[in-house]
């Protein structure tokens, strides 16, 4: 169910709501983010990491283990979902996430993050939701999918942040 004008124009949810209106994160609802990873990305996330795996450096090393170029590190993608919570719920508490890493991610390739709230339950003033997270590369391509629990202080959606 991925929508190009969705996709292309950086729209928080499938919902569509007023801009007065209070947006609240309901069962169902579904955040996705686009983002690219460059090279400069991939170098500078194996300097923080540490992770000098050379499949993610060097292209020839890369294709002579058999993929096309050089791989994006999967936990860099990955940082996709936390990123799109946050930058809806300011303050939410990310608990956990399970990944299952599908298909490899190449340097320069649109990546599309989605998290889909498939649980909310509220607990001492806050509350918890369990969410599906997934990847997608050339529009439906699954890359990355797993379920992460967040604690979040509000059900509020604020308008999304863009940064980059």
């Amino acid at each position: 169910m991925i929508i190009k004008t969705l996709l292309s124009s950086n729209v928080a949810s499938l919902r569509s709501f007023s801009s007065s209106a209070t947006q609240l994160l309901r069962t169902g609802d579904i955040l996705r983010q686009t983002r690219i990873f460059s090279g400069d990305d991939v170098l500078e996330y194996s300097k923080v990491s540490r992770d000098t795996n050379p499949l993610h450096l060097d292209a020839e090393c890369a294709r002579n283990a058999g993929f096309d170029d050089r791989l994006v590190h999967g936990m860099l993608v990955a940082a996709l979902f936390p990123r799109i919570i946050s930058s809806h719920f300011p303050g939410a508490i990310y608990v956990s996430q399970s990944l299952h890493f599908r298909l490899p991610v190449y340097v320069g390739e649109e990546i599309v993050g989605e998290v889909q709230a498939m649980n909310v339950k509220e607990y001492k003033k806050r509350y918890i939701v369990k969410f599906s997270t997934k990847c997608f590369k050339h529009g439906e391509t699954l890359v990355i999918d797993g379920e992460a629990m967040v604690i979040m202080p509000t059900l509020v959606m604020e308008q999304m942040h863009s940064s980059g």
